[in-house]
């Protein structure tokens, strides 16, 4: 966290109502993303081999019946879902990474307005405001 920590914790835009950013605060949440992030560069890299594995396979299914070649199309499909769904997390926490070290975390890219730090704290891949995520949902 080398940008914030040279601009501090307490730049990063708060709520009104709201206590400042403090440097140990804006590194747990730094901690959890980065921690969150490995786990999942873990998750898609087993997956992607439990996928490569199963495409592998398929030759030698060539025999199998009906019943067998949709359950292992059906999970052949989850597991492309799953990476799918990890590789969109680890995107999001890079991207909020990536807003600390800019020293742009907590402000909304809809309005511009703080996000709030209670909102950040128990997500902190948000990117909205409340308003504004609740507009977006209603679209």
């Amino acid at each position: 966290m080398t940008v914030a920590r040279s601009r501090g914790a307490a730049a990063l835009p708060v709520r009104p109502g709201e206590r400042r950013w403090t440097d140990a605060e804006l590194a747990q949440v730094h901690d959890r993303l980065a921690a969150e992030a490995a786990e999942l560069r873990a998750d898609i890299g087993k997956a992607e081999s439990d996928i490569a594995d199963r495409l592998s396979d398929a030759v030698g299914d060539a025999g199998d019946d009906q019943a067998d070649v949709g359950a292992k199309t059906f999970e052949r499909e989850h597991e492309l879902a799953l990476a799918h769904n990890s590789r969109e997390l680890l995107e999001q926490n890079e991207r909020a990474l990536a807003r600390i070290e800019a020293g742009t975390y907590g402000i909304c890219e809809s309005c511009g307005e703080p996000i709030g730090k209670a909102r950040l704290q128990a997500f902190p891949r948000a990117t909205l405001c409340v308003t504004c995520k609740q507009r977006e949902e209603r679209r």
